[in-house]
């Protein structure tokens, strides 16, 4: 399996590709003055669903805006429960606090 990154201007696409075709794709817009990336949308193709790799697509925006500097704010409602589920993204994760800390209430904050 093969990341790609295709940003363009404050946007882009991240791509997981297998040897012979598309896997799925996440779409993204960046706010630099902000500081942040915004998760638009997560896709799986049909026949890669169940196997994860809506995470991995998830854990590769959240790598890329730790290179970065920048919070995560998860617009899509996938990705928004894929990191609520995630224990090390504290860091990263742009979302109001009270909904946060119902999730990981033993946040070090």
């Amino acid at each position: 399996m093969k990341f790609e990154n295709n940003k363009s201007g404050n946007g882009g696409v991240i791509t997981l590709n297998n040897e012979i075709k598309e896997v799925g794709r996440l779409t993204y817009t960046i706010f630099p003055e902000e500081n942040k990336l915004i998760i638009s949308f997560v896709l799986v193709h049909p026949e890669f669903e169940g196997r994860g790799m809506g995470k991995y697509l998830v854990e590769e925006a959240i790598k890329f805006a730790r290179e970065n500097n920048w919070k995560v704010y998860p617009h899509c409602s996938y990705a928004r429960s894929v990191m609520m589920r995630m224990n090390d993204v504290s860091d990263v994760f742009l979302l109001p606090l009270p909904e946060f800390l119902q999730y990981h209430p033993d946040s070090q904050l």
